[in-house]
C-alpha cells in the first residue's frame, strides 16, 4: 500500500445528479408560471422565479445556469403577456430585475468554473512535486516486501515532514524513515534534501554509522545555507532510523538517530526492537562516526517488522488519549505488510476521528524470499 494522493477537484455532484435536480428549477419554472396564471393580477409570483437560476449555480455550471435564467425569462413574460401587458410598469420592473439578477448568477458560476479549473491544475502540479519529493517505496526489493502509508496532516497535501525512502545495496536493502523537525513547506524542504542525500550516498556504500554522518551533515549544510536565521539553525533536526536489511543472512542493522524504535511481529507476538540508548537526531550538532552505532537484531523469513513516525503513537483522540500502537498491532489478524499498513491507516483514523494533527508514516517490511524456479 502506498503512500495515497488527495482526491482530485470534482463537481459536488455527479452528472447523473445534475440531471436529476435540473428538474427542481424547471419544476419551478412551470409551477409559478402556471400558479401565477390562475390568479388575479393583483398577486404577483413572477419575482420568485429568479429562485430558478440561484438554485441552478449550486450544482450547475454557468452555461446550464444561464439556459435556465433564459427559461426563467420567458416564463415572466409570459406571465406579463397574461396578466396586463409587457409596458406595465411592474413587469418591466420585474422582467429588468430578473434579467440583472440572472446575469449576475451566471456570472458569479462562470468566475467559481474557472477557479475550480484553476485550482485542478494547481493541485495536479502539486502532486507530481510531491511525487517527486517522496515516490513510493517499491512493493518488493529481491526477497524483501514493503507497504507503505502517508497520513499528511496539512489539508489537500500528500507528504508533510515525515519521510521514507529505500535503496537496493550490494548487501541487501537500505532504508531510511525519519520525521522533521516543523511543518509545513519548510519542513518538506527539508524532508526532500534528506531523501536526496540519502540516494545520492547509496553508490557510496558508506556504513551505516558514516550514513548518519552523511545525512546530519547534508542537513546541517543544507541549513546554514538556506537563508535561515542562527536561531532557527540551531533548533532544527530530524529524527530517523536508518537500516539495513541484508539478502543472504536473516539480520537487520539499524542506526537509531532519536527516533522511534521499531516492532518486531513474530509468531504472532508484538515485540518492541530494543537499540540501546539513541544517538542524536540527525542536524543537531557536528558528528563524527564514533557517535553511531549499529544495532544488529534477527530479521528471520515471515517477520513482519514495523518501521513509523512518532505521529503515529502521538495521535489523539476526542478524549486526548494516545494511539495505542503495540495493543492495535497484536489485535490485527493479518499476515501480511499490505494487510497490516492499511489496517494501521484505518484504525489511526478512526482513532482520530477522521483527521490526523501531525504527519503520520507507516513502513512494514517482510522477508519473504521469492520460491525457486523447479
Amino acid at each position: 500500500m502506498r503512500a495515497r494522493q488527495p482526491p482530485p477537484v470534482r463537481p459536488v455532484v455527479s452528472r447523473r445528479w445534475n440531471r436529476a435536480l435540473l428538474a427542481i428549477p424547471l419544476a419551478l419554472i412551470v409551477v409559478i408560471t402556471v400558479i401565477d396564471a390562475q390568479t388575479p393580477e393583483s398577486i404577483h409570483l413572477g419575482p420568485f422565479l429568479i429562485a430558478a437560476p440561484a438554485i441552478t449555480a449550486s450544482f450547475a455550471g454557468a452555461a446550464t445556469t444561464g439556459a435556465i435564467g433564459a427559461l426563467a425569462l420567458v416564463a415572466q413574460v409570459v406571465i406579463s403577456v397574461l396578466h396586463g401587458g409587457l409596458m406595465t410598469a411592474n413587469h418591466q420592473a420585474q422582467l429588468g430585475t430578473l434579467l440583472v439578477i440572472s446575469v449576475l448568477v451566471t456570472v458569479f458560476r462562470l468566475v467559481a468554473d474557472r477557479h475550480q479549473r484553476r485550482l485542478i491544475q494547481v493541485r495536479s502540479v502539486a502532486v507530481a512535486a510531491q511525487e517527486v519529493l517522496l515516490r513510493p517505496l517499491p512493493d518488493r526489493i529481491g526477497p524483501l516486501r514493503i507497504a507503505s502509508v502517508y497520513l499528511a496532516a496539512e489539508e489537500e497535501a500528500q507528504i508533510g515532514g515525515d519521510l521514507y525512502a529505500a535503496v537496493a545495496t550490494e548487501e541487501g536493502t537500505r532504508l531510511v524513515i525519519g520525521d522533521v523537525r516543523g511543518k509545513g513547506l519548510s519542513a518538506v524542504g527539508d524532508a526532500a534534501v534528506l531523501i536526496g542525500a540519502f540516494r545520492g550516498s547509496a553508490y557510496r556504500n558508506l556504513s551505516l554509522p558514516a550514513v548518519a554522518v552523511h545525512l546530519g551533515n547534508a542537513m546541517r549544510w543544507n541549513w546554514e545555507h538556506g537563508g535561515r536565521d542562527d536561531h532557527h539553525t540551531q533548533e532544527s533536526f530530524v529524527t530517523a532510523l536508518v537500516l539495513d536489511v541484508y539478502e543472504d543472512r536473516p539480520l537487520a542493522a539499524m542506526v537509531n538517530c532519536g527516533h522511534p524504535c521499531p516492532l518486531l511481529l513474530r509468531d504472532g507476538k508484538v515485540h518492541q526492537v530494543d537499540l540501546g540508548e539513541p544517538a542524536l537526531p540527525l542536524g543537531l550538532a557536528s558528528a563524527s562516526e564514533s557517535d553511531y552505532h549499529a544495532e544488529t537484531r534477527d530479521f528471520l523469513d515471515e517477520d513482519l517488522l514495523l518501521l513509523y513516525t512518532d505521529g503515529l503513537i502521538e495521535a489523539r483522540d476526542a478524549t486526548g488519549a494516545f494511539y495505542p500502537l503495540c495493543d492495535r498491532v497484536a489485535a490485527w489478524t493479518g499476515d501480511n505488510p499490505e494487510s497490516l499498513a492499511r489496517y494501521l491507516h484505518d484504525d489511526l483514523l478512526r482513532h482520530t476521528g477522521g483527521h490526523v494533527n501531525d504527519d503520520a508514516a507507516i513502513v512494514v517490511l517482510a522477508r519473504c524470499p521469492e520460491p525457486r524456479a523447479p
